[in-house]
């Protein structure tokens, strides 16, 4: 006990001795240990951070009909098989030939709360459809029809004929549906979009007189491309009628960024990391040709090379671990920042990091301390004391 006491004595009082080269080696752990701690908690958060940003960029999955159309209950058994910690959004439609002004119209019914979720990119000018009897116009249509928010129009559907015209009968007309409607905003997307009417189910089964089966669904799920094609799988295999396919355009960007970003955070982590040990090998072997004087004595005096290896082993492992430590939360606070001011988010904790950084900086730190080390093992006595 008396010996391990003399040795943490003999190390801290080394220490204090030269601060201000400790001090330097110190702060050259830390920076190295708060870019490493900084840039992994970035390089694990990235794909949650990368998803949520490429969810702005829609759907990145589409659900089809293998028969006439998708039913709710399908949606709902769709849904089922995604985590709700995964699943954004999911957005089915179903679309139907209208009549504004006597000119045919594609319009769109849709639960508009969850479109809102999958395809946030969507720019309206005015409100989007809240209650019955409110449709947005897309931005084409608009223009052709000269409608703005606020204003009132009149939407026609007409039905097909029950009955087929026998010879010598007159086909049975039935009557257009009508409903009137406010344009409650204006869509602007600049793709196909707005060349739709967009309006809530109820309003579509009421105009039509059917009930509600839709033509297409649109799922945004928070997930990588592989997680997808697993997701995807099961629908096909769990839900019936139904196929699942993914919008390649979408998980396969996301996965190139995410892998290009990954790779360079990797890459900036290393030449960090070996920045840290050229500074603090270079640190130690000043101290070491300080010390010339003092380990030729202690030589002298019958001390082992295994005894000054521990001592400066000892001092390398002590500002490592202190390093690590300091950089551990100044890691943190440094990937905060970042995530805040690039993905617009706050970073999760991941306490695990903290042993890891100080692990890190303690091994990187030795490895730093061998070259001196070695140095100073092979201080020759009689030559050091001569003043040689």
């Amino acid at each position: 006990m008396k010996k391990r006491k003399m040795y943490i004595r003999m190390i801290m009082a080394s220490l204090l001795r030269r601060r201000s080269r400790m001090i330097i080696a110190l702060l050259a752990i830390s920076i190295g240990a708060m870019i490493l701690s900084g840039l992994v908690t970035i390089y694990y958060d990235v794909p949650r951070q990368m998803g949520q940003q490429f969810r702005s960029y829609g759907a990145n999955m589409i659900l089809t009909s293998e028969g006439d159309s998708i039913t709710q209950e399908q949606v709902e058994a769709t849904k089922k098989l995604i985590p709700d910690d995964k699943l954004v959004g999911v957005a089915a439609y179903r679309y139907q030939t209208v009549r504004i002004n006597d000119r045919p119209v594609m319009a769109a019914a849709a639960d508009l709360e969850q479109v809102r979720k999958t395809s946030p990119f969507w720019l309206v000018e005015g409100e989007w459809p809240s209650k019955e009897g409110e449709l947005m116009a897309g931005k084409n249509i608009a223009r052709t029809y000269n409608l703005k928010a606020g204003k009132r129009t009149t939407c026609t559907f007409a039905p097909e004929a029950e009955t087929e015209a026998q010879p010598g009968e007159t086909e049975e007309i039935l009557p257009d549906n009508w409903a009137d409607f406010t344009v409650s905003g204006i869509l602007d997307t600049g793709g196909k979009e707005e060349d739709y009417v967009y309006m809530l189910i109820p309003d579509m089964e009421k105009l039509t007189g059917m009930p509600t089966e839709y033509d297409v669904c649109e799922l945004s799920v928070s997930a990588n491309s592989a997680e997808l094609s697993q997701i995807a799988e099961q629908i096909d295999q769990q839900v019936e009628g139904v196929t699942a396919r993914l919008v390649k355009r979408v998980t396969e960007s996301e996965d190139t960024v995410l892998t290009k970003l990954q790779s360079l955070v990797l890459l900036v982590t290393i030449v960090v990391l070996a920045l840290t040990m050229i500074c603090v090998a270079t640190t130690m072997t000043a101290v070491v040709a300080e010390r010339r004087r003092e380990i030729g004595l202690r030589k002298a005096l019958g001390a082992s090379n295994g005894s000054i290896i521990a001592e400066f082993m000892g001092e390398g492992v002590v500002l490592g671990a202190f390093g690590g430590l300091l950089g551990a939360i100044l890691g943190f606070a440094f990937a905060q920042v970042v995530s805040r001011n690039v993905f617009n988010s706050s970073i999760r904790l991941m306490p695990w990091l903290i042993p890891v950084t100080i692990l890190a900086s303690v091994v990187v730190t030795g490895i730093a301390c061998l070259i001196p080390i070695r140095s100073a093992t092979q201080v020759d006595p009689a030559l050091v004391l001569k003043g040689e």
